[in-house]
């Protein structure tokens, strides 16, 4: 019991770590400040460049591995794994260190899934590239992903402890997201009343 304490603290504060911040530091502009005001790697590609969100990205999906890997080289069962995992996610998205202000646990519910279920992180991945590089939303590519985590789990097969963790991952994706489907429902309503405007009133039969 004790150990489990100990690795699902040590995920907390690896996942913990904001990276963006970081990173922000160094180039000498804060990723919250501009942009969305996230520390993802979405944000930070935009506000700091390429080469920073890359490195985000990649160490935030670190974060996210690190904790499972460190769960099992610890000797701890899949249960244990998968909830290390979970927490370092909660814990890039609530990190003690700005305030339980962080990012939406994209890159690191990646980074997890790496280690847990490899084939349903690759394919979710390129699910999130292409629908990102078709609708210029990563929010929309976070959300199908999300969702995916728990069809592709359940398809592969996988124990029902990684099926259980990726419904986890899908409700922390959606409750970090919940702001951009407010602003997703409000584009689509808005789209959709414009092209209601457009269509020419229907003419009435004469009888």
């Amino acid at each position: 019991m004790m150990l489990t304490c100990l690795l699902l603290l040590a995920a907390y504060l690896m996942g913990s770590v904001p990276t963006g911040v970081l990173l922000g530091r160094l180039a000498g502009r804060d990723p919250r400040a501009a942009g969305s005001g996230n520390i993802g790697a979405s944000n930070v590609t935009r506000t700091l460049g390429k080469a920073f969100g890359a490195v985000t990205l990649v160490v935030d999906m670190g974060k996210g591995a690190g904790a499972v890997l460190l769960a099992r080289a610890m000797g701890a069962d899949l249960d244990v794994q998968c909830g290390a995992g979970l927490v370092a996610v909660v814990g890039h998205c609530y990190p003690v260190w700005l305030r339980f202000r962080g990012g939406k646990g994209v890159a690191t519910a990646f980074g997890t899934l790496a280690v847990l279920a490899p084939g349903v992180g690759v394919v979710s991945a390129l699910a999130w590239v292409g629908l990102v590089l078709f609708t210029r939303t990563p929010a929309i590519g976070s959300l199908v992903a999300g969702g995916l985590f728990v069809i592709l789990a359940r398809l592969d097969g996988r124990p029902f402890e990684v099926q259980l963790f990726t419904v986890g991952l899908l409700a922390v994706l959606v409750v970090r997201h919940l702001g951009n489907i407010r602003v997703l429902l409000h584009r689509y309503r808005k789209q959709a009343d414009r092209r209601r405007l457009r269509r020419p009133p229907r003419r009435r039969k004469p009888r």
